[in-house]
């Protein structure tokens, strides 16, 4: 079992969805936080491709533990791209808040550089009536593999339905740098940190199995098209199913005719 191919019709959905949301919006511009890594960098290129560049800045939010060339590679992407962006330090950010509530913790503090870039962009968004571009992929959504109210947090998220493989091969479509593609997947959160470490599995067999359990197969189904163990089917149904709770809203209990986040419809 393959994660669907790269189609023409994926790049023109995603433009369209752009351009459209954003001319709806009555927004001047978007605004994107630029890592250095192959999503946001996608998303970079979309955007330039759907609305143009004058409509675009990216921030560069960088951390102790961000690698420098990561910062110089997108910002010069950027400048070729004729993006304007702004390099804002949130180290000293992060380590205020450490300083006076410390924990010693590699995962809270992850999240707290994960909300601190949000509340940037957030804030800058507010300041020039921009929209907030999400980067998240589907492989991230469904294992939950971003920070609740961090980098899952957006205005609209173009790649969230296309696994992190569909990313990559859509990149090449699209003319982003090959250096950006080939890339160790990483939020570079803390020294050493590799996306496929903390899953536990690689993006390849992970999207196989997710395209499975999207499909509505069960164990045995997943692991005679894959050829994965069963263990490996359950880790990452473990992955899903222990992160429904980024994927809602927080919970409303049920007093109204129509509820927010349960059925409630909009028009």
């Amino acid at each position: 079992m393959m994660v669907p191919a790269y189609k023409p019709e994926f790049e023109q959905i995603l433009h369209r969805f752009i351009k459209d949301y954003f001319a709806s919006s009555g927004a001047s511009g978007v605004i994107i936080g630029l890592s250095g890594g192959l999503d946001s960098t996608v998303i970079l290129k979309l955007c330039v491709d759907s609305i143009g560049p004058d409509k675009i800045k990216g921030l560069l939010l960088p951390e102790k533990s961000t690698p420098a060339s990561n910062m110089d590679e997108i910002r010069d992407y950027a400048t070729t791209l004729n993006v304007a962006t702004k390099d804002i330090e949130i180290t000293e950010i992060v380590q205020l808040i450490n300083r006076d509530h410390p924990t010693d913790s590699s995962t809270i503090l992850g999240n707290l550089k994960a909300r601190t870039r949000m509340q940037l962009l957030f804030h800058y968004a507010g300041m020039e009536n921009r929209l907030v571009m999400g980067t998240s992929n589907k492989s991230e959504l469904l294992t939950g593999y971003y920070t609740k109210y961090g980098d899952g947090a957006a205005d609209i998220s173009p790649i969230g339905d296309l696994y992190k493989t569909q990313v990559r091969e859509l990149a090449r479509k699209i003319g982003v740098p090959a250096h950006f593609i080939d890339k160790t997947p990483s939020g570079d959160l803390w020294d050493g940190q590799s996306d496929e470490d903390e899953l536990g599995i690689s993006y390849e067999v992970l999207d196989r199995i997710l395209l499975g359990i999207e499909m509505g197969l069960d164990d045995n189904s997943i692991i005679r098209r894959t050829r994965e163990t069963e263990n490996t089917i359950l880790h990452v149904r473990a992955l899903v199913k222990r992160s429904v709770h980024k994927r809602r809203l927080g919970l409303i209990p049920k007093i109204g005719l129509r509820t927010v986040g349960l059925d409630w419809r909009e028009y």
